[in-house]
């Protein structure tokens, strides 16, 4: 494991109203791993960045679906956020979650997704950072922020604004992963409370059921 330093916390809420997963280099890889843990009852709202070519349609939506019991989609602008859904950011776009003012039905209700073609962020469209942020604001304490494999530091800066905002912040244990870059980066920063395998995230996920 790494041994650089971290800091959990033990006073978090254990049921996030959503999960926020960001990868690059290895990251399918590990979301193959991570997808087929997870039961059709799993509650929370998914939502995934990967850093991907953007001058190619992605095909994620159609090998998640496969591997995953959840309804599997791309996200697209406006779309509303449910419970028990996996949404994915399409190539070329950031992706952002909102609030548009909706009430009832816990957090999830009145959430929805956004799309921009503002610039790329840490060299990257989309950006887990951008998502990170966004939901970390939408969810606050209701919400999980996990990185995976990564060759770059995207996604470190999400998580500090998750943990800032009263969320949950896991990594993948950089010597697990294909890229120890992203996971790495997030440890040295302070950002994160827990250091899991891939084994271990997914078996701690599979107890945020209905």
């Amino acid at each position: 494991m790494n041994d650089a330093p971290y800091a959990p916390r033990a006073d978090l809420n254990p049921s996030p109203e959503a999960v926020v997963i960001g990868g690059s280099a290895g990251g399918i890889e590990a979301l193959n791993v991570l997808l087929p843990m997870l039961p059709a009852a799993f509650r929370p709202a998914l939502i995934v960045v990967l850093h991907l070519r953007p001058d190619t349609p992605s095909l994620l939506p159609q090998l998640f679906s496969l591997r995953c019991a959840l309804p599997v989609c791309e996200a697209e602008d406006k779309m509303p956020v449910r419970h028990g859904h996996l949404y994915l950011a399409p190539p070329d776009y950031h992706l952002l979650v909102e609030r548009d003012g909706g009430h009832g039905g816990g957090p999830a209700r009145g959430v929805r997704l956004a799309l921009s073609v503002d610039p790329p962020e840490r060299f990257s469209r989309p950006s887990i950072d951008v998502l990170f942020d966004s939901a970390a604001h939408a969810w606050r304490e209701a919400l999980l922020g996990i990185l995976l494999s990564g060759a770059n530091d995207d996604g470190a800066r999400g998580l500090e604004t998750i943990r800032h905002c009263g969320g949950r912040t896991w990594v993948q244990a950089p010597d697990t992963a294909s890229a120890e870059t992203m996971p790495a980066e997030a440890i040295a920063r302070g950002a994160v409370d827990e250091v899991l395998t891939l084994e271990a995230i997914g078996s701690r996920l599979r107890l945020a059921v209905h």
